[in-house]
């Protein structure tokens, strides 16, 4: 019991630590950018990576709701996720116009899904030389999607990929007769059910409503936006194009600011250091390699503690972890290791007094 409470308060330290290092720099961001400074991430971690979810647009409100004034000025969002949820977009789209006379994002690496979808409605996307957007269209989850291979877990459907098949087989193939495509939608339907390929039809229409309500807030040209959207939900072909800074600027006509100071640059790309570390995002979670130290300790089962979505500004910190216990599970069969969740929730620590900003 004393070790794990040395251990607890050892990492308490460093929590500290880290989010002075953070403070600092998003202080510095501030400065260069003459703005207020926002950061919101989700995990990247290989195995455990994390979506943008609805939980996480509360927790932004307490972020904007401390801010100097309203509306600031200039408010920057510092993003990186893979994305998720695409309704969330439009919700912090919406908060951050409501507290801010021009917001952007500030991309040091992805922003990909989901997150494009927000920094489509910023005023200006300021992307680091490392940094990709990506497609728009989503990929859809739901009850009646087809299970993997372990049967642990239902796979997403892409919706690009279902109207890739139905071009390849009209278009590559040659099929046009109708009794022939009517057989090739039921060879889908047998792998696929119907209703989670009528939820991709409304998916789409969501894809690209959402799109176009979020460009509205800062465009007035119809047929730019109809471009834009076109481009980034269908033209790139498939989901994990990533879009680079010019290729988003010159190509797809974004509004991304590709002409950083060096100074901007590198306090960009430590801070994302900063929170790569955090979430271990270069270390793949491996839960048999786990068990197996643990074993190799004497012990049946290892607790750990994961780190999955960040908002934090110079005022607050926000950070959404889980406490998992894993076991192995011999009566589940060979190598079957049982996971229970002890802990989740929202973590949130204000700054302390002598880092408050006025």
């Amino acid at each position: 019991m004393r070790r794990s409470n040395e251990r607890a308060i050892l990492r308490q330290k460093e929590l500290v630590v880290a989010y002075e290092d953070r403070v600092r720099l998003i202080r510095r961001i501030e400065e260069l950018r003459g703005s207020k400074v926002i950061a919101y991430l989700t995990s990247l971690r290989p195995n455990v990576p994390t979506q943008m979810a609805e939980d996480q647009v509360r927790v932004m409100f307490d972020h904007v709701g401390l801010l100097p004034s309203r509306p600031v000025s200039q408010l920057d969002i510092f993003l990186c996720s893979n994305g998720g949820n695409s309704v969330v977009p439009w919700r912090l789209v919406s908060l951050f116009r409501e507290y801010s006379e021009q917001f952007a994002v500030l991309i040091p690496y992805r922003a990909y899904s989901a997150a494009s979808l927000l920094a489509l409605g910023a005023d200006e996307i300021v992307m680091h030389p490392f940094a990709e957007l990506g497609p728009i269209d989503p990929t859809v989850s739901n009850d009646f999607n087809p299970m993997d291979e372990s049967g642990n877990r239902r796979l997403g459907i892409s919706v690009e990929d279902v109207k890739a098949y139905i071009n390849f087989i009209k278009s590559t193939v040659g099929i046009t007769h109708e009794d022939e495509l009517v057989r090739a939608i039921e060879i889908l339907a047998q792998k696929v059910h119907p209703l989670a390929l009528g939820n991709v039809e409304r998916f789409i229409s969501q894809s690209r409503l959402i799109a176009r309500k979020i460009l509205r807030t800062h465009m007035s040209d119809d047929h730019a936006i109809d471009e834009i959207v076109e481009n980034m939900a269908s033209k790139l072909y498939f989901h994990g194009h990533p879009i680079n800074r010019r290729e988003a600027r010159d190509e797809l006509k974004l509004k991304a600011n590709c002409e950083l100071s060096l100074e901007l640059e590198t306090a960009m790309w430590d801070l994302y250091r900063e929170y790569e570390a955090e979430f271990k995002n270069l270390e793949v979670f491996d839960v048999g390699a786990e068990i197996g130290r643990a074993q190799a300790q004497g012990q049946g089962q290892v607790d750990i503690e994961l780190n999955h979505a960040m908002i934090e500004s110079l005022r607050l910190t926000s950070t959404f972890n889980t406490e998992r216990r894993y076991t192995i599970a011999a009566q589940l069969g060979p190598g079957a290791i049982q996971e229970v969740i002890l802990w989740q929730g929202w973590h949130h620590s204000p700054a302390a007094p002598a880092e408050s900003p006025n």
